[in-house]
């Protein structure tokens, strides 16, 4: 039976880098298939992981109609066992929905790489209509750390170096480079993974650890230490 999977994550969990993987895995055993992706940070047409591997792919674009593409290519001979659909999450929910109908009409395993959330902690449309169509969403092994090192949970946009909650849900770009600005004298702009805990901060690692001014302290940050002198708490004082 065909499947309909969903691999997510943060930035920098290696989705791309398990995209290409199971392309190579299935193509091991004599499957065919074909890989999608859009808006990959290499460039237009391509899939591209951090650990330097470049696979040629079809850019997906908002009016690519995944059924008349594929049923196309099978009636010109091609024979397809699987797709690989990278960046899933800048995918429309029509196309979500065609690639569904791939699954259960063509018998063809589609599996779907993307992020779930973008900067503001809301799902990507994309990404949401999979969590409801998936046959399987499995969430990636490989944690992303936040500057803390915890498990990074949470995407964060900086806009020349102050992370923001507000703007286009869609900006591309990558944790691994410096933050940039898309035409000279326009605001530099860079992602990061963090922990809850410092993306509700809005606390990145080009912030100081210390409190900032518009943040309050936890109640058990607050106060001083206790002591070893001090005399220990009997049931009177609580």
């Amino acid at each position: 039976m065909a499947e309909l999977l969903f691999f997510s994550g943060t930035m920098d969990c290696g989705k791309s880098t398990l995209a290409l993987q199971m392309d190579h895995n299935h193509k091991a055993r004599g499957r065919r298939g074909v890989l999608f992706s859009s808006h990959d940070r290499g460039g237009e047409s391509i899939i591209s992981s951090r650990l330097g591997l470049r696979v040629p792919a079809v850019e997906v674009l908002p009016d690519t109609d995944f059924w008349s593409e594929l049923a196309d290519r099978q009636t010109r001979g091609a024979r397809i066992d699987y797709v690989v659909c990278d960046e899933a999450q800048f995918y429309t929910t029509r196309q979500i929905d065609e690639l569904a109908r791939v699954v259960d009409e063509m018998g063809i395993d589609v599996f779907c790489f993307g992020i779930t959330s973008d900067f503001r902690t809301r799902l990507f449309p994309g990404s949401q209509r999979l969590i409801e169509l998936a046959d399987r969403v499995q969430v990636l092994q490989v944690e992303a750390l936040c500057w803390c090192g915890r498990r990074a949970t949470h995407n964060a946009r900086t806009v020349d170096g102050v992370m923001v909650v507000e703007g286009d849900q869609m900006v591309v770009g990558d944790v691994d480079a410096a933050p940039v600005a898309a035409e000279p004298g326009e605001p530099a702009i860079g992602y990061e993974t963090l922990c809850r805990r410092h993306h509700m901060r809005r606390q990145t690692s080009g912030v100081s650890p210390s409190l900032s001014s518009n943040e309050m302290p936890l109640p058990f940050e607050a106060g001083s230490p206790v002591r070893p002198e001090d005399p220990a708490l009997s049931l009177q004082d609580l």
